[in-house]
């Protein structure tokens, strides 16, 4: 049959992207994936049905090399994903779904706090699962721009989750890359990992809660986690401390650290034996906050592998555990913002007249345009239109007061 997916490449080489698809030679990738889908098992009409009709999205290549914890302050990123909303939701989820917890704890050896602290950053508890159909956006990726080889793969994948019936495919939304779900499963992860924990035959990681925490649990644990161990501590380094010696792959026996000064900086003893591997994080620097980190950190980090990521999930953990914030500050005069402040922020720049849209904690480029334009009349440097503590005790202090006249 004849599929169309129409594109407008004009547009995307104006704007910079950079693709392997035209015009002329996207209905022959299609064909090809059609080609690719039949030879692995997915019928002609599953195909046909969900990938026939797709139009490309071609704002995806974008998003590429875009990742946020891979682009944002690490101050901004922690700011925002470990805040008192999301630890405060997290406990009553703990509370919520204590059973499940237990059941999943006794089935996999990962602790209720962890599994929690996963799905809390990846999916705000489920309130945030992404928007985009996964079938446009793995359709899209694979046919234009880098790493088509991967994207494609995860499109078989995901044909395979509809044609099973485990989830419809009008609820394969997602992330822009194809994750999906409580705990943001990646296709070909679901086919490797996920579970079906409360018994009604599927693996549902979009409606069913213990099916998504089970899978999560699962992860980890085939990720090496070792049931009853701390992901690691915050440390104190002693003055002039070698700091070559730090790196999440530099692995050495915690006595050797200690031996060398390193201590916890709430002054307790390592909760695990003196010859466990160990390695010191520096994710600031020096001058910010130190951590060692044992395997269980490793285990988080393979979840998507990005340091500021599994530390927003180990933090995160130890908060719904009881712990308090970080001792030590992060190395900047102007820290970030917890949602609620990022709310309060976009309220104030409302009332100054500035038209950024409704008041939802994202820092958009409409946001970022009216703090630049609040930074220049404050005369705060850098006018970045970074979204800060700066700018928001400022605005704070100067009370509502409507925008200077735009120049146009």
């Amino acid at each position: 049959m004849h599929i169309r997916i129409p594109i407008l490449v004009a547009a995307l080489l104006g704007a910079g992207f950079c693709t392997t698809a035209t015009a002329a030679d996207i209905g022959s990738c299609v064909q090809s994936l059609r080609g690719r889908a039949l030879a692995a098992g997915i019928d002609a009409t599953t195909f046909d049905t969900h990938v026939a009709g797709v139009v490309a999205d071609p704002s995806l290549l974008e998003l590429l090399d875009r990742q946020p914890e891979f682009t944002t302050p690490i101050w901004d990123y922690m700011a925002g994903l470990v805040d008192e909303e999301r630890v405060a939701d997290g406990r009553a989820m703990l509370q919520t779904h204590a059973d499940t917890l237990s059941r999943v704890e006794a089935a996999y050896g990962v602790d209720p706090a962890t599994v929690v602290a996963v799905w809390g950053v990846e999916s705000d508890y489920g309130d945030v699962f992404g928007k985009r159909p996964l079938l446009t956006s793995l359709t899209t990726l694979s046919c234009m721009g880098r790493r088509q080889g991967f994207f494609r793969g995860e499109l078989l994948e995901t044909l395979r989750i509809v044609q099973s019936g485990d989830v419809a495919a009008d609820k394969l939304v997602g992330s822009w890359a194809g994750a999906f779900g409580h705990t943001q499963f990646m296709p070909s992860t679901y086919r490797r990992i996920a579970v079906d924990f409360d018994g009604d035959g599927r693996r549902d990681l979009v409606d069913s809660v213990p099916d998504a925490l089970a899978s999560t649990a699962n992860y980890l644990k085939r990720s090496g986690w070792r049931s009853g161990q701390p992901w690691g501590h915050e440390v104190r380094l002693p003055d002039r401390f070698d700091t070559a010696v730090s790196g999440r792959t530099s692995r050495r026996p915690l006595s050797y650290w200690s031996g060398r000064g390193v201590a916890r900086v709430d002054g307790q003893a390592f909760a695990v034996p003196g010859n466990t591997q160990a390695a010191l994080l520096l994710p600031a620097g020096r001058q910010g906050p130190a951590f060692l980190v044992f395997k269980n950190f490793d285990a988080i980090y393979s979840y998507n592998a990005a340091e500021s990521y599994a530390l927003a999930i180990a933090h995160l953990s130890d908060r719904l555990r009881g712990y308090g914030p970080f001792v030590a500050s992060w190395p900047t005069d102007d820290p970030g913002l917890s949602r609620a402040e990022r709310r309060e922020l976009q309220t104030l720049l409302l009332a100054r007249g500035h038209d950024i849209g409704e008041v939802d904690g994202i820092i958009g480029s409409a946001s970022r345009a009216a703090i630049e334009a609040e930074q220049v009349r404050l005369e705060l440097q850098p006018a970045d239109g970074r979204a800060g503590q700066r700018i928001l005790r400022a605005l704070r202090d100067a009370g509502v007061q409507p925008a200077a006249p735009s120049d146009g």
